[in-house]
């Protein structure tokens, strides 16, 4: 089981809005012991987002789908979702309630009688038709909620709005309310030092050498052309489980200073 997320819309692929769900969702794991597998950004196609979330339900992750749940004529995933599962898209009772019971409030604020069977409530509902079988998950930002689902195989599809101010402590109640027990059980560590004009093929060797001895370490490089302010660098470093990374980091410090590498541990 790893943990996926998918960034559904087509104003993100054209630049015109950043994503900002890709470092959250980051965060969110990170504070849990947890880490992020995969990412996938998809437009508002309805063929290819079928597509995906069929490959996804028939597999073990748990995924996280920001982005198209609304119900204007540009927000596909509900269908999308219950194509791939191949049931019917149907109103959800609980959805239908939480929906309803916005469209009172927003009357109520706004001091006028709420008439639950005008045109625009009846198109508001429209949000709350998920696959059948779905599970809503709550939206305490205002109400309107997202679903999870689950296919063929044993992770899930967890579906929550593209906004960052709703979507966030979404994926925050799914974590804490299905995944507890995943927390913090891999132990884990990452070291590094900030390796100065060195060229990563002179730094290759000691990189492999230190995989292969050590099997539960990665090793990463990451270079940094620098700028009038910062020198030209590489951050150089071993993630992995905790003891092994100790070992591996004293091996690539020494290895450093055989090679007679500039270098400093931030």
């Amino acid at each position: 089981m790893g943990f996926g997320l998918i960034i559904v819309g087509d104003e993100i692929l054209s630049g015109r809005r950043t994503d900002k769900h890709f470092p959250k969702v980051v965060e969110l794991l990170s504070a849990r012991g947890l880490q992020l597998a995969w990412a996938e950004y998809l437009g508002d196609d309805p063929q290819r987002i079928t597509s995906t979330l069929k490959r996804i339900f028939a597999g073990d992750d748990v995924v996280f789908c920001c982005g198209g749940i609304g119900a204007t004529p540009d927000d596909h995933t509900r269908q999308c979702a219950a194509a791939a599962l191949g049931v019917p898209i149907m109103l959800h009772p609980q959805a239908k309630a939480k929906i309803e019971e916005r469209f009172l409030d927003l009357a109520r604020e706004a001091g006028k009688e709420a008439d639950l069977s005008s045109p625009e409530s009846q198109q508001r509902l429209k949000m709350g038709e998920f696959p059948e079988g779905a599970v809503i998950i709550p939206n305490p930002y205002n109400k309107i909620p997202g679903f999870t689902a689950r296919g063929s195989g044993k992770g899930a599809l967890h579906f929550v709005p593209g906004f960052p101010v709703m979507a966030w402590p979404m994926i925050e109640w799914v974590l804490d309310t299905h995944y507890p027990h995943l927390f913090h059980q891999i132990p884990w560590l990452e070291k590094f030092v900030v390796v100065y004009h060195a060229m990563e093929s002179t730094l290759t060797p000691l990189m492999e050498a230190i995989e292969a001895e050590f099997q539960q370490v990665k090793v990463f490089s990451l270079p940094n052309v620098g700028d009038a302010n910062t020198r030209r660098h590489i951050e150089l470093g071993v993630k992995g489980e905790p003891a092994q990374v100790e070992a591996a980091f004293l091996k690539m410090t020494a290895g450093l200073d055989r090679l007679n590498t500039e270098y400093h541990t931030p």
